[in-house]
């Protein structure tokens, strides 16, 4: 079995480097297949201001590079592309890149999540600018200022009360005439003096320069154009976990993550972890997911133990 890996990691983010920082130095020898869009969600966020460490601040795509340039150190392999297929019926476990047939004692699974966009070009060409998916990783920029939150269901709902902390006014940009979301939330947005609600109405543009200074929005009832003075655009339509591999190979909940048990990363098959937003539809932070990356990798290596490796 010497060309059977020790532990395969599949994802890049803050989970897959952390549990590759680990299991490396547990001298395990590990392999990461990062995928083509290596380091996750980090790598289109401009300013982390609240990871550990760092005192004024860091780039996302600068904090993936060390990170991954800390994994390197202590031995960890990359392959930079995308996981194809996967066997988890068989031992060793089989990963697929492309017609290239990888095996493992052990498996890591961080593949993220990824938030849900309209799809509108200007939303894409602000990114970043103004255009967030993350109330709590960027409503601190936005102290003062006038944004607006799009959905209506728990999350919106949650990230509108958020940014109330900060923003000078919330707009709340629902496309339908009442909210998918609970009652007790929905009260709370509807009590709260800081949020305006605009029922049936659609974001149709981001406007702006460098950064976000407007948005236009549909009334689908009214079918008028209305252009709104804006600075923050938090988009809050839901979370798609990156899973569609794992389908029927590991056990999903209702909304596509993968089921861990509970404080572990163990999944329904023996020697198979899964770390990060992946498994997590609750914090979905870089520091979650890093400290899940972690625990993800001691539970592989002492499952690896009992198995005598």
């Amino acid at each position: 079995m010497s060309n059977v890996e020790n532990v395969i990691i599949i994802g890049s983010g803050p989970a897959g480097l952390t549990s590759a920082i680990y299991t490396a130095r547990a001298n395990l020898n590990p392999l990461m297949i990062e995928g083509y869009e290596a380091g996750g969600q980090l790598m289109i966020t401009n300013d982390v201001e609240n990871y550990p460490g760092f005192a004024d601040g860091i780039t996302g795509p600068e904090l993936m590079q060390v990170t991954r340039k800390q994994a390197e150190r202590f031995g960890t392999r990359f392959i930079t592309a995308n996981v194809t297929k996967v066997d988890f019926s068989v031992r060793p476990f089989k990963v697929w890149v492309g017609n290239d047939e990888y095996q493992a004692k052990s498996i890591v699974i961080s593949t993220g999540a990824s938030a849900k966009y309209l799809g509108l070009d200007s939303e894409k060409a602000f990114m970043g600018k103004g255009v967030s998916a993350c109330a709590t990783c960027d409503g601190a920029f936005f102290r003062d200022m006038n944004v607006c939150v799009i959905g209506g269901g728990d999350t919106a709902m949650e990230e509108a009360n958020f940014l109330t902390r900060f923003a000078k006014k919330v707009w709340l940009i629902h496309r339908r005439d009442s909210f998918r979301a609970s009652k007790i939330m929905a009260d709370r947005v509807m009590n709260n003096e800081k949020i305006e609600i605009l029922y049936n109405s659609e974001l149709k543009e981001v406007r702006g320069e460098k950064l976000v200074s407007s948005i236009v929005i549909y009334n689908n009832k009214t079918k008028e154009d209305i252009e709104l003075p804006m600075e923050g655009v938090f988009i809050a339509i839901g979370h798609q976990p990156n899973t569609k591999i794992f389908k029927d190979q590991l056990d999903l909940n209702e909304t596509g993550y993968i089921v861990t048990q509970p404080k572990s990363s163990y999944t329904n098959v023996d020697g198979v972890f899964a770390a990060g937003d992946v498994q997590d539809h609750v914090y979905r932070q870089a520091i979650t997911a890093a400290g899940s990356g972690c625990m993800a990798a001691i539970d592989a290596e002492r499952w690896l133990e009992k198995q005598g490796v």
